[in-house]
């Protein structure tokens, strides 16, 4: 481990599902490790040196020999971490470089105060995320559907940012390996027991910065209608 790395957070680690993110995951690993020192990158078939270039950056890294999707790549991610005996909480993150750690910080600082056993990232809480308005619509209609299908109430089901209790990752079975993972984790949740009680749950204001690179790797409208169209068809 690092020595110079900020003390209180060797307890959780960080799930980052990498796939062809080489132009930028090195910076996103380092950054993230500055105050969260374990990562583990799960890299599901890249075809570039995004597994290389996270490993120089001091991630761990989990290689899927083929493309199995980002659903299943959070799956091998929290397994990984499952084997550390002294984790009690996983962060899924993204790799292109969207999401922030100081949002991260104020979430896992909202699961220690230990009334909550998941705290959901949402960017319809504050105004820092800035989505065009169709993207803002179509990800509203998602959140309807999972909320009416679901057992639970959320602002923005589709965020990736989540940080989420040891115990509740321990009952995760994802099976969904494309985006419809997102609401087949929401739904899992919901309907989770933790000492014969529903899981609780909060959401925490969260800035998504979507950079150029980001939309072009799959943050555009139409990816957003995909996610829209996975989840009705699933």
């Amino acid at each position: 481990m690092n020595d110079n790395l900020v003390p209180g957070y060797d307890d959780v680690w960080l799930v980052v599902p990498l796939y062809n993110e080489a132009a930028v995951i090195a910076e996103v690993v380092r950054t993230a490790r500055l105050t969260f020192p374990h990562v583990v990158c799960v890299d599901d078939g890249s075809s570039d040196d995004s597994a290389r270039e996270a490993e120089s950056a001091g991630a761990k890294v989990v290689r899927h020999p083929v493309n199995l999707g980002q659903g299943a790549a959070l799956q091998t991610g929290f397994e990984y971490a499952l084997s550390d005996p002294g984790m009690r909480c996983v962060v899924t993150f993204d790799a292109d470089g969207q999401h922030q750690v100081d949002d991260v910080v104020v979430m896992v600082e909202r699961l220690r105060r230990g009334d909550v056993q998941v705290v959901f990232g949402s960017r319809f809480l504050d105004e820092r995320t800035k989505p065009s308005p169709l993207k803002r619509l179509v990800l509203r209609l998602a959140v309807a559907y999972t909320n009416a299908t679901t057992k639970t109430r959320l602002t923005d089901a589709h965020n990736g940012l989540r940080v989420i209790d040891r115990r509740v990752v321990q009952q995760i079975h994802l099976t969904q390996d494309r985006m419809a993972h997102a609401s087949e984790l929401v739904a899992q949740i919901g309907s989770m027991q933790i000492d014969g009680h529903p899981v609780a749950y909060a959401e925490e204001p969260v800035h998504i910065l979507y950079t150029d690179y980001s939309k072009a790797k799959g943050q555009s409208l139409w990816n957003s209608i995909n996610i829209l169209a996975e989840l009705i068809l699933r």
